[in-house]
């Protein structure tokens, strides 16, 4: 396994050697210059992440899981990650999970020892009965994680798609996935605190490969979260501003033909769009594999107009 000493995530940046005696302004200034370099070294990374979606979405459209294994850190994040997936785009139960090294406790305490077990993983993994139509998604700062590592390995035996995600270059988790997307952020304004821009790289990353494999399932129109879940006032209200401006209706159209259709912002639309019923609306989604636009029997790429008339 590599050194600890040698990944860039660990090293010591001189530039920031005195900020422990600077002052507040001076701290905070160097973290937030420190903070602006994270998307540079993402966009180095771009096309690596564009196979990863490519490869999540062909085993989603399987029926496949993504699952997100990681300890600490990058573990609350993946769990982050998983957890925004139902009320954004109504995934199925069960079809985007997070693994943390350590289990629920460790989102709220850390449980640093969890991450050293190979075993863990992989007893976590049989615990989802890991098949091959699924894609794992390990996160590793460091990029040596044995919990990560251990989960890789396993997922690979089972015949399951894989990626790794790290912040350091040449990374051991590199080598145990089918797609290896490696972020090097450098070291961090307080050494080895990786919850930093590493975290940060991180979250970029797991922002993309969930987002946009959700656009090509057809989770979205236009830019619009139609297949998001209504489940307080916010949403409802974000729920009828959708339909007033993809239909084109005023508000009260838009809130009753979302009562008719159930709360089910894609059916409202299209019922509000070509005055078909509930049913017909959800028939023709279904044939339409979820995809509002075929429904619609839309070809173009005009973004949805503003404004409000009468349905």
């Amino acid at each position: 396994m590599q050194s600890i000493w040698k990944l860039q995530t660990e090293q010591a940046n001189p530039k920031h050697a005195d900020l422990d005696v600077g002052s507040t302004h001076d701290l905070l200034q160097a973290m937030n210059e420190a903070d602006q370099t994270v998307p540079t070294a993402v966009a180095k990374v771009l096309p690596v992440v564009e196979r990863a979606v490519d490869l999540i979405v062909g085993r989603l459209q399987q029926g496949g899981r993504l699952i997100y294994i990681g300890a600490g850190t990058s573990g609350r994040l993946g769990v982050l990650d998983a957890a925004e997936c139902p009320p954004t785009f109504s995934t199925p139960p069960g079809q985007v999970l997070g693994l943390i090294a350590g289990g629920r406790d460790a989102m709220f305490e850390a449980v640093e020892e969890a991450e050293d077990s190979h075993a863990s993983a992989r007893a976590d993994l049989e615990t989802l009965k890991l098949a091959a139509s699924d894609v794992v998604v390990g996160i590793t700062a460091s990029g040596r994680t044995p919990y990560v590592i251990g989960g890789l390995e396993y997922a690979r035996t089972v015949g399951s798609a894989t990626v790794a995600v790290s912040c350091n270059v040449q990374a051991e988790a590199s080598r145990h996935a089918d797609v290896p997307i490696e972020v090097a952020t450098g070291p961090e304004v307080l050494s080895g605190s990786t919850r930093l821009k590493a975290g940060t790289a991180e979250k970029l990353v797991l922002n993309m490969l969930s987002t946009a494999s959700m656009f090509r399932l057809g989770k979205v129109y236009h830019n619009l979260m139609v297949d998001m879940r209504v489940t307080n006032e916010k949403l409802s209200e974000r729920a009828k501003r959708i339909v007033m401006v993809t239909a084109a209706v005023d508000y009260q159209t838009a809130e009753q033909v979302l009562a008719d259709a159930n709360g089910y912002v894609k059916a409202a639309i299209l019922m509000a769009k070509t005055g078909v019923d509930r049913a017909t609306a959800e028939a023709r989604l279904a044939a339409a594999g979820g995809f509002l636009r075929i429904a619609l029997g839309e070809t173009t790429d005009t973004a949805p107009e503003s404004g409000t008339r009468k349905a």
